[in-house]
């Protein structure tokens, strides 16, 4: 079970409580599922039932505890518990959590850089006023491919009344390269200032970009290297649910078709998107990814298990989720750095 199955899962617990009368809510569309923050338990935590308490007139614990019992005996599901003002958390069959794995990979495996790409918007056509401006033109270029894949197609035009107006770029980022002068226009949020500075071209920690496409580098080299040792990805196994650092890689992963969504929305009366959910989902995965990268490749006189393909089948759908990205955004993401 995937955190997006899991997420169904919830909703259909909502939509059964609102069947049979013991919750009176419009059921939402989807709910966020992610590991337990400090003081709960289980695989994963929800709080649906704080946020329908309001609309549902009644106490968030007691909103929970309906919810509880529907979710128990859900498919896959061990246990749920209540945590705090109403959190619901949840622990999931290892079984149930390992084939959510392999299934998640051997997507990633098969989809390839269009993974999360859809055709949810299949027909519609954008169009985005822009001014004569660097910023706004890099904007609207990262959006007509963003958009691109959900099916829909952007129209750039340069005329009134302009409806993308990002707060322009400080100076001229050509200096920069394409690369960094991308990421530094499209990281900040369209209302935030751009820094135009070199810290975009150094290679360390500290430049967010270095570590996005370090990470994906990283993804390769081992790929690379495991072949060098004669083995290679398998994310049939069973064994990415006992490895740590597997699970909040899953939760990244599956999450990016929503990230890809969610950026190509046009939800305002600007009509605009916002790019900058993406560079921040991709430099969550990085940094998620790179403390896990050590633990895949056999060390010392350790032969290759099946547990070292499975975590080399996870790396490289992590570099694969990178690479598309970057490329999205119209950065390279390069297999040497």
């Amino acid at each position: 079970m995937t955190p997006v199955e899991l997420s169904r899962t919830v909703v259909h617990a909502v939509r059964r409580a609102v069947d049979a009368g013991e919750l009176s809510v419009d059921v939402p569309s989807r709910v966020v599922v992610a590991p337990p923050g400090p003081g709960g338990c289980g695989d994963y935590a929800t709080n649906v039932a704080l946020q329908l308490a309001r609309p549902a007139g009644q106490p968030p614990l007691r909103v929970a505890e309906v919810l509880q019992g529907y979710l128990s005996d859900a498919v896959g599901v061990v246990d749920v518990e209540i945590t705090g003002p109403g959190f619901l958390n949840i622990s999931l069959d290892p079984a149930a959590v390992s084939a959510g794995l392999g299934e998640l990979v051997r997507r990633v495996q098969d989809e390839g850089l269009r993974y999360g790409h859809t055709d949810a918007l299949t027909g519609r056509v954008f169009e985005l006023r822009v001014p004569y401006e660097v910023r706004a033109e890099v904007l609207a270029d990262a959006l007509g491919r963003i958009v691109g894949s959900q099916g829909g197609r952007v129209e750039v035009l340069h005329r009134e009344p302009v409806n993308l107006r990002p707060v322009p770029s400080p100076e001229d980022p050509a200096p920069l390269g394409l690369d960094a002068a991308c990421w530094a226009l499209l990281h900040p949020a369209p209302r935030d200032r751009p820094r135009i500075t070199a810290d975009h071209l150094v290679q360390r920690e500290a430049n967010p970009l270095f570590r996005v496409r370090y990470a994906h580098a990283r993804a390769r080299a081992l790929r690379r290297h495991a072949h060098a040792l004669g083995f290679a990805a398998d994310g049939h196994t069973p064994h990415l649910a006992d490895t740590p650092g597997a699970h909040p890689l899953l939760t990244l992963l599956a999450d990016h078709p929503r990230v890809l969504g969610t950026a190509a929305s046009l939800p305002h009366p600007d009509g605009i998107g916002a790019p900058s959910r993406l560079t921040r989902h991709l430099l969550d995965l990085a940094d998620t990814a790179l403390p896990f990268f050590p633990t895949v490749l056999p060390r010392g006189d350790e032969k290759p298990t099946a547990a070292h393909r499975a975590r080399l089948a996870l790396a490289e759908a992590v570099g694969t989720v990178l690479a598309g990205g970057l490329t999205l955004l119209g950065i390279d993401a390069p297999d040497h750095l």
